[in-house]
This record gives structure tokens, C-alpha cells and sequence, in this order.
């Protein structure tokens, strides 16, 4: 059976599922899927870095607080990070990265990435700015050296709207796409059509889970400009940066433009867009939009997300799912690390190193 060894960049709340996923449905998702993962090195901000090529045992460190972690007195561990050396070269096959990302430039997940295909190993990452920022860059030089480059969760976390779209959709043209991409300020616009204020509406996400102590880029729709700018590159073949794409924030409504509009059957979203013009180019943006009770978009409520994607052939498909949640995200993960198998069980000439074989056991 093929085995895949796994660097882990950041041990948060998703990489930490990743490792609980590993831990408790390893061996069936072995029956299934065909292939066992390892994990061989883990790195996180705080917890410093821990490598170990024959295998990390993650039982241990799972049953230790977040906070309290820290891989200094374990043997090959350390208080430093290492990022940069353990991702060139620890001898994984798969870098997943899982950091904070600053949406400005992408670091410090961009050069994480590029180290990774540098060294000639396959990435799958949930952030957003890489792809955003980078990801032609960063596709090509996957090409270049070999290796698949996967980021399925950069968009909707666990709901696959980019294989869908590029994958499932084939012989259709997509035209454009439409979509609540940021659960956090439609949790916040509902709770402004219930008539609470948004200081209190905010107050309420961060105790829930879905907003972020500083909920800036939620509320002003800076992550749903860079999820905008990977659907229209992705699945429209644009090449948009952030300049091209105008933003505004939810942080403009009133309570009381929430519910007068809601008692004329309109609901307000913060939505993300990009059309294919006549022209061939492709225009985006992001802001408020009140949307009518017969819209694909208008049911999305709470924390929720939805693309609905523009065909030629079938008119609109919506899909719909959570669009954040550690075990949603850490999902995403595991679905690309099936894709890189399926692309190496497929590709004869993927080098044997990525493709581990396991003794039989007898």
C-alpha cells in the first residue's frame, strides 16, 4: 500500500485536526482511499518544531492543550520553528501548509510554498493569499519541479467549489460566478435583520467561533477579495490582482436598512462576484448586495457559504456548505491529498520517492 510522509507547517486548530483525522480514522480511510499517511515533522509559531522521519506518535501531543504544547524536551524537537529547513529538508512528500497569512503579501505562507516546490515537494494549503497572490507563479513552478500544487480549502474550507467547477462541470462554460464566501459577516447581516446592532452582532461571532479578535477582514470584505480573485483565475482563466478587484465591507448597514429592506422581501449579502465580459475580460468586485427572496443566494443564512456558478448549457448551479470550521478545513486537506494520489496512480512518470510502498504484512 502507498504511504505519504507529511510535513505539517503550523499546528492550529486545522493541521491539529489534519493530525486528529490521521489518528482516528487512519486505517479506515486506508481501506478506502488506499494509501496510509505519516506524519514526519510538524512546526507551529509556539510549540517550536519536532521531527522525527520514522514517524511523529501523535497520540501525545493531541492530548495536550494547544497552549501548553511544546515540542523543546522531545527528542528531535526544538523551541525554534525551523520553518525554511524543515520544509527543504525534511524528507516529506507532502508540505501542508496551515499558518496565518497576511493577505497583503501572502507571507510568511508564500514562501512556504515556494520552499516546498523548490525542493521538489507536492503542497496542499488552506490559504488564501498564496493563491490569490501568486498561485500562476506558484503553478508553474509546481510544473516545473514535478509536483502538484492543491488548495481547495483557500475558498469555501471544506466544500469543494473549485473541483466542482473544474473537474464535475466539463463540456459546460462557465461565465461567471456569484457567491457568500465569508460565514463571519452573514452571521453578522442576519443578525442585523433580527434588529442587533453590529458592535453586538460582532461581539456575538467572536464568542461563537466565526469572527477573529480583530474582524477587519471579514467585516470590510478583504477575504472575500482574495476568494474572488481565485474563483476568476481558477475557473474563468482571469489574471486579477487585488487592485482589480473594488471592496466593500458590511460595516456602512444599518440595522434599520437591514430590516426595511427585509420587509420588502430583500435580504442583504455580502457577495463576491466576477462576470466574462463580451470582450473576454473578466470584471470583479465585492460589496453589499440586497438580493431578492428568489435568488440562489438569499436562503444562505448563519454561518454558511454558497458559490453559484454561471453555465452556458445549465443555467446555475449553487453549491453550498460551511465555509470555515477546523474539521471542515482539515477536510479539504485530506481531499488534496487525494487528488495528489489519484495524479501520481495516474502519471507513470511520477518519481518513486512520492510513492511509498508499504511492506505486506503476512
Amino acid at each position: 500500500m502507498d504511504r505519504y510522509d507529511l510535513s505539517l507547517i503550523g499546528f492550529g486548530g486545522v493541521n491539529r485536526a489534519l493530525a486528529e483525522l490521521i489518528v482516528q480514522r487512519g486505517d479506515d480511510l486506508a481501506v478506502e482511499l488506499g494509501f496510509t499517511l505519516r506524519v514526519v515533522a510538524i512546526t507551529d509559531l509556539r510549540a517550536g518544531s519536532l521531527v522525527d522521519i520514522d514517524g511523529i506518535d501523535l497520540v501525545p501531543l493531541l492530548s495536550t492543550e494547544p497552549g501548553a504544547l511544546s515540542f523543546a524536551g522531545l527528542a528531535g524537537g526544538s523551541a525554534d520553528p525551523r520553518n525554511e529547513w524543515v520544509i527543504r529538508h525534511v524528507p516529506a512528500d507532502i508540505v501542508v501548509e496551515a499558518t496565518y497569512t497576511n493577505p497583503t503579501d501572502g507571507e510568511p505562507a508564500l514562501s512556504h510554498v515556494r520552499w516546498a516546490l523548490e525542493s521538489g515537494k507536492h503542497v496542499c494549503t488552506t490559504n488564501k493569499g498564496p493563491v490569490a497572490l501568486a498561485g500562476r507563479a506558484l503553478k508553474a513552478l509546481a510544473v516545473d519541479h514535478g509536483v502538484s500544487f492543491e488548495f481547495e480549502g483557500s475558498v469555501l474550507s471544506g466544500t469543494p467549489v473549485l473541483r466542482t467547477a473544474q473537474r464535475l462541470l466539463g463540456g459546460l462554460t462557465i461565465t461567471g460566478v456569484q457567491g457568500i464566501m465569508n460565514g463571519t459577516s452573514n452571521y453578522i447581516l442576519g443578525r442585523l435583520e433580527d434588529g442587533v446592532d453590529l458592535p453586538r452582532a460582532i461581539a456575538e461571532a467572536q464568542a461563537l467561533g466565526y469572527a477573529e479578535s480583530d474582524p477587519t477582514a471579514d467585516i470590510e470584505g478583504h477575504d472575500v477579495q482574495l476568494k474572488v480573485i481565485i474563483l476568476a483565475n481558477e475557473v474563468l482563466g482571469a489574471r486579477l490582482r487585488r487592485e482589480d478587484v473594488p471592496c466593500e465591507g458590511i460595516s456602512a448597514i444599518t440595522p434599520q436598512e437591514v430590516r426595511d429592506a427585509a420587509s420588502k422581501g430583500l435580504h442583504w449579502k455580502l457577495v463576491g462576484s466576477a462576470t466574462r465580459q463580451e470582450d473576454g475580460s473578466v470584471e470583479a468586485r465585492v460589496a453589499p448586495v440586497a438580493v431578492p427572496a428568489h435568488h440562489p443566494l438569499a436562503g444562505i443564512s448563519g454561518p454558511l457559504n454558497a458559490v453559484s456558478l454561471h453555465t452556458d448549457l445549465l443555467g446555475t448551479i449553487t453549491v453550498s456548505g460551511p465555509g470555515a470550521g477546523r474539521i471542515e478545513t482539515a477536510y479539504a486537506l485530506l481531499s488534496d491529498i487525494i487528488a495528489i494520489h489519484q495524479r501520481g496512480a495516474a502519471d507513470t512518470t511520477t518519481p518513486a520517492r512520492f510513492v511509498r510502498q508499504e511492506p505486506n504484512c503476512v
